[in-house]
């Protein structure tokens, strides 16, 4: 199987988006993240930090968020006409050549590729709690804090899009514990499936 397209889905804390990058640099992927935020935000005139949190956030930590979210004539919310500008400009992207695209619901966009290598990388509280505190100076308590709100919004927002469980090993291709093997071991791995 030759892979043009990888897809990172990660736990905060997780090194995901670090791994993405240092997988492209080595591949010579182009590398997409807060470039479709840029992209969408471009497309659509709103703000970038508005586009950061729907397009990959549940507004709230209950599903009911959605439910309660403001909708225009023909149904639609604004976190709905988000994530449909961001699914056109990922399909564009994947089109147009070989990248590395992080989080935004990429995996299941792309689901239909053949060519789409999808990666979930995940990790021990203990080391992403010692991440988050080092990256966002943040305590031991509002590390553990911030990492579980966080990935609570983005798995609601996940499984609301895609009726899918965020995180669930038959989604993704391939998932790596970046605690145990560590990030270059996770680089080498993926970087060794698109090399093969």
């Amino acid at each position: 199987m030759s892979y043009h397209i990888i897809t990172i889905s990660r736990e905060f804390g997780s090194g995901g988006r670090f791994i993405g990058e240092k997988v492209a640099n080595r591949l010579g992927f182009s590398y997409y993240d807060k470039e479709i935020i840029a992209k969408v935000a471009e497309q659509t005139g709103l703000a970038k930090d508005y586009i950061e949190k729907m397009g990959e956030y549940a507004p709230t930590k209950s599903l009911f968020s959605y439910l309660l979210a403001g909708r225009d004539n023909s149904g639609q919310s604004m976190e709905d006409y988000v994530l449909a500008a961001q699914r056109k400009i990922i399909l564009t992207l994947a089109d147009k050549e070989p990248c590395v695209i992080v989080g935004r619901c990429a995996d299941y966009i792309l689901r239909d590729r053949e060519d789409c290598l999808n990666v979930f990388i995940y990790g021990n509280e203990k080391e992403k709690s010692e991440r988050i505190q080092k990256l966002y100076e943040k305590s031991p308590e509002d590390a553990i804090k911030l990492m579980a709100e966080t990935d609570k919004k983005r798995s609601l927002n996940y499984n609301y899009y895609t009726n899918r469980t965020w995180g669930d090993v038959k989604n993704y291709s391939l998932a790596l514990n970046s605690s145990v093997l560590g990030y270059e071991k996770c680089i080498e791995i993926i970087t060794g499936l698109i090399n093969s």
